[in-house]
């Protein structure tokens, strides 16, 4: 069991650790980078503000990468507990990161089309408002692969919430909430891509689902695996 504890304390870890970076880049950065329905405005933010997309740059990347180890850890937690749902879950969550790399791509191609850091474009257009054109192109396919993204972001949490039901160390009712915030980013995502005239409304239902993510880091980092009465019973 201590060994146990001390692996689901290090998937708490770096769950907490992956989770902080995460708004800065995906939310914060984009939001002072694009103006919605204006290419001239988002052209000259990337132009001015390069140094705060790179910045979010690094932001993603490096929470890309521990949510990797975090996700191998977890799987390496909950093998023993159901091989089947451990794998489903790692798989799920690996679909996500060619989309994170690309979205990656995606923001670069973005600053050299408008000419960030006192560089020429990267391509020669008849003016500059077709390169900004481009640019906040690559900008809005960001933001539509992370609403891709967010759909494995969702899905994985299903078979996390059965390890955990399954678990015996982890209490029943956080698998749950999991599942329930699975299904808050499943449908936020296909209401941004399908139907964006409900996302409003579907917004503000998830905003509360996706909170049911937070107790399982919370559990994991100051607990870590702890046997439940019901599970010490059956046992």
């Amino acid at each position: 069991m201590e060994a146990t504890r001390r692996t689901a304390r290090l998937a708490g870890l770096l769950y907490l650790v992956s989770g902080i970076p995460a708004p800065f880049a995906l939310l914060y950065v984009p939001g002072k980078l694009f103006v919605e329905g204006n290419p001239t405005a988002t052209g000259e933010r990337l132009r001015s503000l390069e140094g705060l997309l790179r910045a979010g740059l690094a932001a993603e990347l490096f929470s890309s990468i521990v949510f990797l180890f975090m996700t191998l850890t977890l799987y390496r937690l909950f093998r023993p507990v159901s091989a089947g749902s451990a794998l489903a879950m790692l798989v799920l969550i690996l679909i996500s990161f060619p989309i994170t790399f690309g979205n990656v791509l995606l923001e670069l191609a973005a600053l050299d089309l408008a000419g960030g850091g006192a560089r020429p474009a990267i391509l020669s257009m008849p003016g500059p408002s077709q390169n900004d054109a481009l640019a906040y192109t690559a900008m809005h396919l960001h933001h539509q692969g992370y609403m891709l993204a967010q759909i494995s972001w969702g899905l994985w949490l299903f078979p996390f919430g059965v390890c955990v039901w399954r678990s015996g160390f982890i209490p029943r009712a956080l698998g749950i909430l999991l599942m329930v915030a699975g299904g808050g980013y499943v449908a936020n995502s296909f209401a941004a891509l399908t139907l964006p005239r409900v996302l409003p409304a579907v917004d503000r239902i998830t905003s509360i689902t996706n909170l049911g993510e937070v107790p399982i880091i919370l559990w994991l980092l100051i607990w870590g695996a702890r046997p439940q009465k019901g599970h010490a019973t059956a046992a």
